[in-house]
């Protein structure tokens, strides 16, 4: 074909589009498991599911990319990376969705880059300045509010908090994994190793009748949680990271918590009071004033 007649190329979807799309995926997190605890999966079995079905995923990508896994120590911080990356994040974070409900549950995730400053300085020797001991203050003032105010449909409890705010913590933890690994090896790789080892960190807390027959929506919301809101929604970020700056796509990503309450709102009747809206606006925009100063990691919820 010659260069007159040649086709025109296909426009990429613009790199913000990219970015709110994996947002919305990921704020569909709790909505999935909400869904998927009503039909009677416990929160620790949907958070096996989760890693189990979202790690075979990652490993066949990597497996069909032929991407370099880790090996020896790499391999082994990797291993312990899933415990508590995957096993204490996923499963706390469905025990927060089930405490205190899908919206309380998205907001305290927010409070991860708080946590990110705080373990910077104690193990990355990156000492806080006046931004990231703001954003702290706006963290623990906003969890306060929250934790004040509570909701219609929101039990803002001593086990909703604890749960979320360690869900946030762990989190966390992908900045500091992230900063030694993300560049040496692919993300499908680690995670295609750190999902299925948090799958069998988690396999003790999943009753033999966990294996039992589920309803087919269930499944459902089991496979929505593992290959949208997990597989598909880093996808999407990854890609779109690659064309725009990390300050700009955690700006667009902070609307993940605004789905996740405004579909826990439509689907579950949770609202949070004018009190804990003030709180939760205070949380984001702590986590997004340490994202203007700090590069944000890729992320793998």
């Amino acid at each position: 074909m010659s260069a007159e007649t040649a086709l025109p190329a296909r426009p990429a979807v613009p790199a913000p589009l990219l970015i709110l799309a994996a947002a919305c995926l990921w704020g569909l997190l709790g909505i999935f498991g909400k869904g998927v605890q009503a039909e009677g999966v416990a929160p620790l079995e949907v958070a096996f599911w989760r890693a189990l079905l979202g790690g075979a995923l990652y490993a066949l990508h990597a497996l069909l990319t032929r991407s370099r896994l880790p090996r020896g120590r790499d391999l082994c911080i990797t291993a312990a990376f899933g415990i508590a990356g995957v096993s204490i994040f996923y499963g706390t974070y469905q025990l927060a969705v089930r405490a205190g409900g899908a919206s309380l549950a998205s907001v305290l995730l927010y409070t991860a880059p708080a946590f990110v400053a705080l373990l910077g300085w104690a193990f990355l020797k990156e000492k806080p300045g006046g931004r990231e001991w703001l954003a702290i203050a706006g963290t623990l003032l906003g969890i306060t509010l929250i934790s004040l105010g509570g909701g219609q449909g929101v039990n803002v409890t001593v086990p909703a908090l604890a749960f979320g705010l360690t869900a946030g913590f762990t989190y966390s933890l992908y900045y500091l994994y992230g900063k030694a690994f993300f560049h040496r090896y692919s993300t499908p790789a680690l995670l295609g190793v750190a999902l299925p080892v948090g799958a069998l960190g988690l396999l003790p807390f999943v009753a033999p009748a966990g294996f039992a027959a589920k309803s087919a929506s269930a499944w459902g919301g089991l496979a929505g949680i593992a290959v949208l809101s997990t597989y598909l929604a880093y996808l999407l970020y990854s890609a779109g990271l690659r064309r725009l700056n990390a300050t700009r796509a955690s700006v667009i990503a902070s609307v993940e918590p605004v789905v996740a309450a405004g579909l826990a709102a439509l689907l579950f009747g949770e609202r949070l009071a004018a009190l804990a809206l003030l709180g939760a606006a205070l949380v984001i925009g702590a986590a997004l004033l340490l994202s203007v100063e700090k590069k944000v990691p890729t992320r793998g919820r």
